[in-house]
């Protein structure tokens, strides 16, 4: 993407943050984030970011140009104090906010979450399967307000006419972080990692460098009805294995403590993925060492299978 007048909300998040990052390089990015912490601020204006300072679930959103080619809508309050109300209002009502005030933007990208799905076990999940509240046990409000998230997307698809891609985001990784990146540092600290009974654990990991690929088609993608597609890694991969990798990396070997009030497994059919974007390039052991030596540059790593 070249030349183009994007809005990423989030920009200081784990996901958005190498995007921004990256757009910023060819185009005119603007990022929208409460910036309570001025050194966010400053870190992101440093990537050649204009800055707008706002509250999705409070404050006028008058600052946002009208005259934007595509909105990347990252920005997410993950509510572990279970409050829903302003929860609600940031993660469902401000995608309305932010829809109305960008309605003339040639697409818009709402990131969601596998975490709109039921609980199903290791059963590889279709966009058409049911929906219900897998994070209940760790996040109260999470996935609620990211079903109440994409219900407002669909609306506001269809209210402005403004193309919308809702992409289901499943287990973000690298450089800049991530759920394997927070077990790294238990495995390096000799902390235990809590996993589910119902072992193994699956997951869909997808490594940043494909997320900032697929940018382009997943805005190509953008429809009105809006477009919902899976976004996970194309190969599925247990929190057991990734661990036991990192243990073997490392020189730490990984502990594991059991318990029910955790996430169980959520697992993505990539089948429209691959229609829509094309299937992921990153083989996990690759991007997990990457992150290891990005994190923890001063590790000597082992050689691993």
């Amino acid at each position: 993407m070249q030349d183009q007048k994007i809005l990423i909300t989030g920009p200081t998040s784990q996901v958005a943050l190498p995007i921004a990052r990256e757009l910023a390089l060819h185009n005119d990015v603007w990022g929208l984030a409460r910036f309570s912490n001025p050194r966010d601020l400053e870190r992101v204006e440093a990537l050649g970011v204009k800055c707008i300072a706002a509250d999705l679930a409070v404050d006028p959103l008058d600052s946002v140009p009208d005259d934007l080619d595509f909105v990347l809508h990252f920005a997410v309050v993950k509510g572990g104090d279970g409050d829903f109300d302003y929860d609600l209002s940031a993660n469902a009502e401000g995608v309305g906010r932010l829809m109305s005030s960008c309605r003339n933007a040639k697409a818009f990208l709402h990131c969601s979450s596998t975490a709109v799905y039921q609980p199903a076990g290791r059963k590889p999940l279709l966009e058409t399967d049911p929906l219900g509240d897998n994070h209940r046990v760790i996040m109260p409000t999470y996935s609620l307000c990211k079903i109440a998230g994409e219900a407002v997307a669909r609306f506001g698809a269809r209210e402005f006419n403004l193309p919308t891609t809702i992409a289901r985001l499943c287990v973000p990784y690298g450089d800049n972080g991530g759920w394997p990146a927070i077990h790294l540092a238990f495995i390096v600290g000799g902390h235990k990692i809590v996993v589910h009974p119902d072992a193994p654990n699956l997951f869909n990991p997808i490594h940043e460098a494909d997320i900032l690929a697929h940018i382009p088609r997943l805005l190509e993608a953008a429809s009105v009805p809006a477009t919902i597609v899976n976004w996970g890694g194309s190969e599925s991969l247990s929190i057991e294995d990734w661990c036991d990798y990192l243990g073997r990396l490392t020189g730490h070997t990984p502990e594991y403590a059991s318990s029910d009030r955790t996430i169980g497994s959520v697992t993505i059919d990539p089948t429209r993925m691959h229609e829509l974007l094309g299937p992921t390039s990153v083989d996990w052991r690759d991007g997990l060492r990457q992150m290891v030596r990005a994190r923890y540059p001063d590790l000597t790593l082992a050689e691993a299978d």
